[in-house]
């Protein structure tokens, strides 16, 4: 075992969901913007990266937030609570995606303008629903790899999805295509984290 997937297992294994957190620690506006960026790496549905951040620091701000979140204590003593939302009109983004993978030398501008019409023809078309799906799917894988990075760099995190999502929205007035889709708190833990069991593989897996 190289020491790279050494590491990645231990980080894999030691990132649990923490819940209680120091409410005096804060992270610096930089600390999470390094976070999310290197985040960014997560794959997405046609590349179009629908994912979108607010980031909540502000401690009035958070206190509101805790109202619509279910009362959950660490909405209000984490550093940040960082909520991930979905863009159901992410094909509006297609043009500079495809302009950039080829400054940056990613494709050619044949597969570019292949791939920008493509996107034109089916994402418009899709249902709200489909879409909102899409970004839905792709949150989540980016939502896992930012608590990865967050684990490795010293820092605790915890996803929730019990929160108002109508209220939310309102609150901080969201453009008609975006949505919330989880909240994930980030900070320093005040106490260890419950470990956690797995279903056997057998459970969950079929090889055929």
């Amino acid at each position: 075992m190289t020491t790279t997937t050494k590491d990645l297992y231990t980080i894999m294994h030691e990132r649990k969901s923490v819940r209680r957190y120091e409410p005096t620690f804060k992270m610096t506006q930089a600390q999470l913007e390094e976070i999310i960026k290197e985040a960014t790496s997560a794959p997405s549905s046609s590349n179009l990266q629908p994912w979108r951040f607010l980031v909540i620091q502000d401690e009035e701000t958070k206190k509101e937030l805790r109202t619509i979140a279910n009362n959950q204590e660490q909405i209000e003593t984490s550093s940040a609570v960082i909520a991930v939302l979905g863009d159901a009109e992410m094909y509006k983004n297609v043009e500079k995606i495809y302009t950039q993978n080829v400054t940056e030398g990613h494709m050619d501008d044949t597969s570019k303008d292949l791939m920008i019409g493509n996107t034109h023809r089916l994402y418009p078309s899709l249902p709200l629903a489909v879409r909102q799906n899409i970004a839905s799917f792709d949150a989540g894988l980016i939502s896992m790899q930012l608590m990865l990075i967050a684990k490795e760099k010293g820092f605790d995190t915890v996803t929730m999805g019990g929160f108002d999502k109508v209220k939310f929205a309102e609150r901080f007035e969201l453009p008609e295509n975006q949505f919330p889709i989880v909240l994930i708190a980030i900070g320093k833990s005040a106490a260890p984290a419950y470990g956690s069991s797995r279903l056997p593989l057998e459970d969950i897996a079929r090889f055929i």
